[in-house]
C-alpha cells in the first residue's frame, strides 16, 4: 500500500509550450510499474487551455468544479461542468480548458505506453478556441 499525503507533491506550472494561460498542475499519483497510470489535477484560469494533443491510451477527465471546453478535432466545441467525465479515445487529437469567462478544475487520468503518456501538437490559436 502506497498514501500519497495531501501537500506532498509540488505544485507545477503549467509549461508555456503545452498551455496557452495560467494553468496549475497538482500531481496525485503516478503508478509504479508494472502499473502505467498517473492522475493530475489541473486548474484552469479563465482563458486558459492545453495546445491539441493525443494520447496512445486514451485520457479520462473528471470536471470538479467550474466551467470548461473539451474539443476534438473535426468536432464542435462541448461545455463541460462538475460531475461530467469525459474519454479521448487512443490517439484522438483535442484540446480542453476554461471557458473565457471561468475557470476550470479537472482531474486528468492517463496511461503510459513505452513511457510516453502524451504527444503534444499546436497550441489551440485564438481563432479556433473563440468560434
Amino acid at each position: 500500500m502506497l498514501i500519497k499525503r495531501n501537500g506532498d507533491q509540488p505544485s507545477q506550472k503549467g509549461p508555456d509550450a503545452w498551455f496557452t494561460g495560467h494553468v496549475r498542475i497538482d500531481p496525485l499519483h503516478t503508478a509504479p510499474a508494472p502499473a502505467r497510470v498517473a492522475a493530475a489535477s489541473v486548474t484552469f484560469e479563465p482563458g486558459a487551455r492545453t495546445a491539441w494533443h493525443t494520447h496512445p491510451l486514451g485520457q479520462t477527465l473528471l470536471i470538479v468544479s467550474g466551467t470548461g471546453w473539451v474539443q476534438r478535432e473535426g468536432s464542435d466545441i462541448e461545455i463541460v461542468r462538475p460531475g461530467d467525465v469525459v474519454w479521448f479515445s487512443p490517439g484522438e487529437r483535442h484540446w480542453h480548458g476554461a471557458t473565457p469567462t471561468t475557470g476550470m478544475v479537472h482531474i486528468a487520468i492517463q496511461e503510459t505506453l513505452d513511457d510516453k503518456a502524451v504527444d503534444w501538437l499546436e497550441k489551440v490559436s485564438d481563432a479556433q478556441y473563440t468560434r
